[in-house]
């Protein structure tokens, strides 16, 4: 069924790269809306804001746990592994664990943060920056080393 509605799926080794696309946009809306709703003092914005920043946790769970689930069967070079895939692992968690301390705080104080609001908003810069180094950590692996699919042999050494 795949191989008719989404062809380009059968040339993964794994489900991740379907889901990490949307928590970078979500969060990158969400920050921008945020800051938005704080320059305006608009409660809508607010909301929006909240919502999006929720999307993006859901996303941001399912492209770490498809992450995890897989990492020990990504064809690369244990070169590979260690130059980058351990890099990229460990910004991404990190990354996680920001985002959902964030998520935490949002829901608590819902729709934004009244209290602390320069350090939510920090908080959501700092995501967006592990965010984009760990991104490319795993774009290097996918384009430099072929880690996301097939279309050339595996495995790949590590080279700068």
């Amino acid at each position: 069924m795949t191989q008719r509605f989404l062809p380009g799926v059968s040339h993964l080794q794994n489900l991740h790269p379907l889901f990490v696309h949307f928590p970078i946009a979500f969060i990158c809306g969400a920050a921008a809306l945020y800051l938005l709703a704080w320059i305006r003092a608009s409660e809508p914005l607010k909301w929006s804001a909240f919502w999006m920043l929720m999307l993006g946790a859901a996303g941001v769970a399912a492209s770490l746990a498809t992450g995890l689930y897989a990492e020990p069967g990504v064809m690369v070079a244990e070169s590979v592994r260690d130059q980058l895939l351990k890099h990229h692992k460990q910004l991404m968690i990190s990354a996680s664990v920001v985002m959902g301390v964030l998520t935490t705080w949002a829901i608590a104080a819902r729709p934004m943060p009244s209290r602390g609001r320069y350090v939510f908003l920090a908080g959501l810069l700092v995501v967006m920056l592990l965010i984009a180094v760990g991104a490319d950590f795993g774009g290097r692996m996918v384009y430099d080393y072929n880690a996301g699919g097939d279309a050339c042999p595996q495995p790949i050494d590590f080279s700068k």
